[in-house]
C-alpha cells in the first residue's frame, strides 16, 4: 500500500461522520456478544445484514487476538458535497453486508440512496465507511462496486480499539490510485491527509457526548443543563453570603463598633467599582428587553396548551354530538 494519496484532494470531515460509525459499531457489537454468564462458552454468531459475523467468546478471560478476532465490522456510505479539488463529508448512513460474497446489498443502497436524495438534494455518495485496524484485500471488491456511483469514492476507516497512547482521532481516509505492480496495473488503497469541519450544531452536540451523564443523574432525572445551573445557584449563593459579610463588617464599622481601617475600605470600593454594568442605563434596558421576551414566549406557551386543550374539547363534544345525532336524530344545537 503507497504512503500516502498524490491526487492533491482536499478533504474535510465532519464530526457527525464519526459519532454515526462509532454508533453503528456499538450497536452491532452490542447485539453480537451475549451476557457473559459463569459457564465459559463459545457461541458463534451466524452473518448478519449489518456485517455482525464471527466467533464471540463469553469466557471471563480472553485475549486481545481473540478479542480481535471477535469485532464485528460494520458498513455504510458517507455523503457530502465535492466543490473543485475539495471534498466535504457531511453525513452518512448504514448499508446491508452480505459476508459471503464480501458484497453489499445493491437494492438497499439506492433505495437509501434515493431517500436521502429527497431530504438532501444537494448531497451525492462520496464512498464508503467501515470499521478495521486496516484495509482488508476483499475491501478493493466494495471499493469497485461503488464506482458506478462515484467514479473515485473514498474509504473512511475507522479503528475501534483503544489506543490511550495515540493522541489522534483513529479515522483514516483511503483514495484508490492504479499503481502497476508485477507488470500488472492494479488498484490499491492510498491514505490522505484531513481536517475536521464542523459548524455550530455539531460543535454542541459533540460537546454533550463527550460528556455523558453518570448513572445516578439519570435515575434522578437531572440532565447536563441542570448541573450548569446548580453550579451556577451555588456560585451566586457563595457570593451572597460573602457580600453580607462585608455588609456587615461596614455597618458595624459605621456605628463605630469596630476600629475603621482605611486600607480595607479602598479594597471594597475597588471591588465595587468593577461592576459598572449593573448601574449603567444601558443594561437596565437590556435587562427589561429580555425579561420581557421571556414573559412573552412564555404567554405564548400558555396561549399554545389553551388552544390545544380546547382543540381537544371541541373534538371529543363534536364526537359525542354526532354520535348523539345518529341514534336519536336531529337535535337543537346549544
Amino acid at each position: 500500500m503507497a504512503e500516502s494519496s498524490s491526487s492533491g484532494l482536499t478533504f474535510k470531515l465532519h464530526p457527525l461522520v464519526i459519532v454515526n460509525i462509532s454508533d453503528h459499531y456499538s450497536r452491532v457489537k452490542s447485539q453480537m456478544h451475549p451476557p457473559i454468564t459463569n459457564t465459559a462458552t463459545t457461541t458463534t454468531t451466524p452473518p448478519t445484514n449489518n456485517g455482525a459475523e464471527g466467533a464471540v467468546e463469553t469466557a471471563p478471560s480472553s485475549s486481545s487476538s481473540s478479542a480481535l478476532a471477535s469485532s464485528p465490522r460494520v458498513f455504510g456510505c458517507v455523503i457530502g458535497v465535492q466543490r473543485g479539488r475539495t471534498v466535504e463529508i457531511f453525513n452518512s448512513f448504514e448499508l446491508l453486508y452480505d459476508p459471503a460474497t464480501h458484497s453489499l446489498d445493491r437494492a438497499f443502497l439506492e433505495k437509501k440512496q434515493e431517500l436521502y436524495k429527497k431530504v438532501f438534494p444537494h448531497f451525492y455518495i462520496l464512498g464508503w465507511y467501515s470499521t478495521g485496524t486496516d484495509a482488508q484485500e476483499s475491501d478493493m471488491n466494495i471499493h469497485k462496486a461503488l464506482m458506478d456511483i462515484n467514479e473515485s469514492p473514498v474509504y473512511v476507516l475507522l479503528n475501534p480499539l483503544i489506543n490511550p497512547a495515540q493522541k489522534d482521532l483513529p479515522i483514516t481516509i483511503y483514495e484508490s490510485e492504479l499503481h502497476v505492480i508485477d507488470g500488472i496495473p492494479q488498484l490499491i488503497f492510498v491514505s490522505s491527509s484531513y481536517t475536521i469541519e464542523t459548524v455550530e450544531a455539531e460543535r454542541i452536540s459533540v460537546d454533550h457526548v463527550a460528556h455523558p451523564l453518570s448513572l445516578s443523574n439519570l435515575v434522578c432525572g437531572f440532565c447536563a443543563v441542570a448541573a450548569h445551573l446548580t453550579g451556577i445557584h451555588s456560585a451566586i449563593k457563595m457570593l451572597n453570603s460573602r457580600i453580607r459579610v462585608l455588609h456587615h463588617y461596614l455597618l458595624a464599622m459605621q456605628k463605630g463598633d469596630i476600629p475603621c481601617e482605611n486600607s480595607l475600605l479602598r479594597q471594597v470600593s475597588s471591588l465595587l467599582r468593577r461592576l459598572p454594568a449593573i448601574e449603567s442605563g444601558k443594561f437596565q434596558d437590556d435587562f427589561l428587553m429580555e425579561y420581557n421576551d421571556t414573559l412573552l414566549i412564555t404567554s405564548l406557551a400558555v396561549l399554545t396548551n389553551c388552544s390545544s386543550t380546547m382543540n381537544e374539547l371541541v373534538d371529543k363534544f363534536n364526537t359525542a354530538y354526532d354520535r348523539h345525532t345518529r341514534r336519536g336524530g336531529r337535535t337543537t344545537f346549544f
